[in-house]
């Protein structure tokens, strides 16, 4: 089945679409607010599935099934430990963290945040060392998770198209320069919003279609344990440390930049539950399609299927959209993989870009940049950033799930403790976040070097843990907090209604 045309086709029309949006949003674009985090203006429905498209990626459609695939149902314990801990980050970090942003003097990114939260006055060489803490690690990991990305991108172009993996690797970093460039975190926000309506289609349709196509689920099932029984065992092949470890992705979450922005920009607090309802909603159901993708795809190419055994497992849902559907409908459920690596990778772009303007340029280089100054200073971080991400996917072995579980690891570690406390503990001060940061992000960084025993624990447990105990050590041993910020933060924990916090704002 030649479907290289009408894919080609589809994916130029979806592409055009989100240069379009771009465009758009590159005329109401005008201050480094609208462009880093949209003026707070996102609704509930724009926020929630924003922020389940970024944090999904290639990872839901790529990653996730390949895992199943390879595994079985063993990988069970990865989308319950990621469902798990998205729902306690809508509970209680959204909330507080959006108020609190507003009320730290607007902050709009988060070195941005800790800085204003503890009136940092820590200083090495005339610099503020929390910030400059903060938005290294940002940089640092986002190198490493924009390339997950890319590779995901190279090996969809290549797969389907029959393109050279760099080739490829171009082609989707452009396109997604292109519209971030342009149009900032509405831009971004709203591409992600009709990304993620795609996967959700996507990972819906095609496990169903597959289903069918194998003789309903009983015969699916049946071909999985004539292959092997293990597949239908959620706790073969595995061990206790593995279980902790693939539950323990669930802590990523309170520390996900890309994710945790979108509770900076929603327009009001009293829409978050809504907002809630409809991103766990979305994501109980992608996870579960992906995890059908990968398990359904163990019966169709190992077993009884027209297919035959993958030379990449990532390739599952990729080879399904071929196989079962249409030309002209499999371009619309491929453009669902392109729509959730660059959901993801745009998301990521612009944090980095924003720490770049907000956290270097405009605190460090030259403070009195115009607000025109810095949305084009933002926009060249965001050339500047993807083409070092895309350098380091160059490598056609790299795989989308290990990227993205060095970089989760990375990001949980580094901020999650740090986000956590911040907002939930008055006795934190400025050095127990720089300790917990560089804690955090250290420890997952050495771990990664090591292996067996211990050692095969996900690096994130060590971390988080490290962190944590660094933030409270250390702040125990710091003066206690001025008391204009402990005024600050029993207002945060204490005001109701947005009026109560604009006039607090406006007062201060």
């Amino acid at each position: 089945m030649d479907l290289d045309i009408p894919t080609l086709i589809t994916f130029i029309i979806y592409i055009v679409g989100m240069i379009i949006i771009g465009i758009i949003f590159y005329r109401t674009t005008s201050t480094l607010s609208d462009y880093v985090l949209g003026g707070r203006r996102l609704n509930s429905w724009v926020t929630a599935l924003s922020a389940g498209a970024s944090d999904m990626s290639a990872f839901m459609i790529l990653g996730l099934p390949g895992a199943v695939y390879l595994s079985g149902m063993s990988e069970m314990w990865l989308p319950i430990g990621l469902t798990i801990g998205a729902y306690l980050n809508w509970q209680f970090l959204a909330k507080r963290l959006r108020r609190y942003t507003e009320i730290a003097r607007n902050a709009i990114t988060l070195p941005d945040f800790l800085d204003k939260r503890f009136r940092d006055e820590t200083k090495i060489t005339q610099t503020k060392t929390l910030r400059i803490v903060s938005a290294f690690f940002i940089l640092l990991f986002f190198t490493f998770y924009t390339s997950s990305g890319l590779v995901g991108g190279a090996l969809l172009f290549s797969s389907t198209f029959g393109w050279e993996y760099q080739t490829a690797l171009w082609i989707g970093a452009i396109v997604i320069i292109s519209y971030t460039f342009l149009g900032g975190f509405l831009a971004v926000s709203y591409t992600d919003f009709i990304q993620g309506i795609l996967m959700f289609l996507g990972l819906i349709v095609v496990p169903i279609v597959a289903v069918i196509e194998m003789g309903g689920w009983n015969s699916t099932v049946s071909h999985i344990a004539d292959i092997d029984p293990a597949y239908l065992d959620a706790f073969a092949g595995t061990s206790a440390i593995a279980i902790i470890s693939l539950l323990a992705w669930g802590l990523g979450y309170f520390g996900q930049p890309h994710i945790i922005t979108r509770f900076m920009a929603i327009r009001s607090e009293k829409e978050i539950p809504a907002a809630r309802f409809i991103g766990m909603t979305w994501m109980t159901f992608g996870l579960l399609g992906a995890v059908f993708v990968g398990f359904i795809g163990i019966a169709y190419f190992e077993g009884a299927g027209a297919g035959s055994p993958l030379a990449d497992e990532e390739t599952a849902y990729i080879l399904f959209t071929q196989v079962l559907f249409n030309p002209w409908v499999a371009g619309f459920l491929l453009a669902a993989i392109l729509a959730a690596i660059m959901s993801t990778i745009d998301s990521q772009l612009l944090v980095s870009s924003s720490a770049l303007t907000e956290d270097f340029y405009r605190r460090f280089i030259k403070p009195n940049a115009s607000a025109n100054e810095l949305v084009w200073v933002g926009r060249a971080g965001v050339i500047v950033i993807a083409l070092i991400a895309t350098f380091l996917a160059y490598d056609p072995e790299s795989t989308v799930l290990e990227l993205v579980e060095y970089a989760w690891a990375g990001f949980g570690a580094a901020f999650g403790p740090v986000m956590l406390f911040s907002v939930f503990w008055r006795r934190m001060t400025a050095w127990g976040a720089v300790a917990g940061i560089a804690t955090g992000g250290l420890t997952v960084i050495v771990w990664n070097f090591f292996a067996g025993g211990l050692f095969d624990l996900y690096e994130i447990v060590p971390g988080f843990v490290l962190g944590s105990l660094a933030i409270i050590i250390v702040s125990l041993l710091n003066q206690r907090p001025a008391d204009h910020i402990l005024e600050e933060f029993e207002f945060v924990e204490n005001a109701t209604y947005d009026e109560e916090k604009q006039e607090y704002v406006r007062k201060n």
